[in-house]
């Protein structure tokens, strides 16, 4: 590796400051390029020989990452939480950045991050726009029935937005403004429309080959649906590089901050360096998963029981991370066991138990 080039890059909407040095640390250039495909061709052309690269994970970094790739001997990309010789510099810009990003590539100190198939990012962007459109249609339930109790008007909570019940409730309505007709008919229009967008959305979703069968093993775990199938296979990407359920766990944001020093050890909230996406599907899932899972709702049982339903939900998503990670890296349906029994137990009662 003596003959690479380390090329450190700092990455903006519309540039991208650059630092080139030899691995004794001299620099070779360094300046700015716009982040436009046709310069990043000619300035990747002019660089002195072979070279690996590192570019801080931001917005821009995904089509970044992929033009550069085929340039480069190796492309890696920086964790920004991790890299704190930036974020504690006193002397910050875009020149010293670039410098610092190519030295931790350099002295082999950078903090990667996992960068998922580019086939895999553009699904998992289809997904979070669902999620967009799911959003939006919760907003205009909630502004309907808004309007609604800004006029005095009665409606039927648990029907309201279905569509029969909705245009009769608006045939008989009284003493509502016109202008109030009006914005409920838009509100109507506009929460079918994002409906519908997220249902053609995650109908495409299950027609890809590369998702279906995987998607199908995760399903296989009584309780997970098709939404959390499709949010773990794509927010996780390949469930390999977890080491253990623990590092899902925290990679999911399930598991709290830690401060230990000196032998005395503090427990914060939950941490916010976290997938969020993933999250928020797991903590939905777990609070409606123990209906249909035994062993999960003796967990969610047995946390209640102590008293805080919010650690209940969480030991109950924990175990679905645990569950789902199981399946994801045998590649296998899941399938549930019974315990071993005891000697004053006929086997044939024992009651079935989900494996891990």
């Amino acid at each position: 590796m003596d003959s690479v080039y380390y090329v450190g890059l700092d990455v903006h909407k519309k540039s991208i400051s650059y630092c080139v040095k030899r691995i004794d640390g001299a620099i070779v250039s360094e300046g700015q390029v716009a982040a436009r495909r046709a310069e990043l061709t000619a300035w990747a052309g002019q660089l002195p020989g072979p070279w690996a690269g590192a570019l801080e994970a931001t917005l821009f970094t995904g089509w970044i990452y992929d033009f550069l790739r085929p340039f480069a001997v190796s492309l890696e990309v920086a964790h920004p939480a991790m890299l704190k010789a930036i974020a504690a510099s006193k002397k910050k810009n875009d020149r010293v950045d670039a410098r610092k990003i190519a030295d931790l590539l350099r002295c082999n100190l950078l903090p990667r991050c996992y960068m998922a198939p580019s086939d895999l990012r553009e699904l998992r962007r289809v997904l979070r726009y669902r999620n967009l459109m799911v959003a939006e249609a919760v907003r205009m339930k909630n502004k309907t029935a808004g309007l609604l109790m800004e006029v005095g008007a009665e409606y039927n909570k648990e029907k309201l937005h279905q569509k029969g019940y909705f245009h009769e409730l608006l045939d008989n309505i009284k003493n509502v403004p016109e202008s109030v007709m009006k914005l409920l008919k838009l509100t109507r229009g506009a929460t079918e429309m994002f409906e519908a967008a997220q249902h053609r959305l995650v109908a495409g979703l299950g027609r890809q080959p590369q998702l279906r069968e995987r998607v199908e093993r995760l399903q296989s775990i009584s309780g997970v649906g098709e939404i959390l199938s499709l949010s773990w296979a794509l927010e996780i990407g390949e469930p390999e590089r977890f080491h253990s359920v623990k590092d899902a766990v925290s990679y999911c944001g399930l598991s709290s901050a830690q401060n230990s020093s000196a032998g005395k050890e503090h427990r914060g909230p939950i941490s916010k360096q976290r997938n969020k996406h993933i999250q928020t599907v797991l903590i939905e899932a777990a609070k409606v998963a123990p209906q249909w899972n035994p062993t999960l709702a003796a967990v969610q049982k047995r946390e209640r029981e102590r008293g805080n339903a919010n650690r209940a939900t969480l030991a109950v998503a924990r175990k679905l991370v645990a569950y789902l990670l199981a399946v994801d890296r045998s590649g296998k349906p899941f399938v549930a066991e019974r315990p071993a029994a005891k000697p004053h137990q006929p086997a044939d009662s024992a009651p079935a138990v989900a494996a891990a």
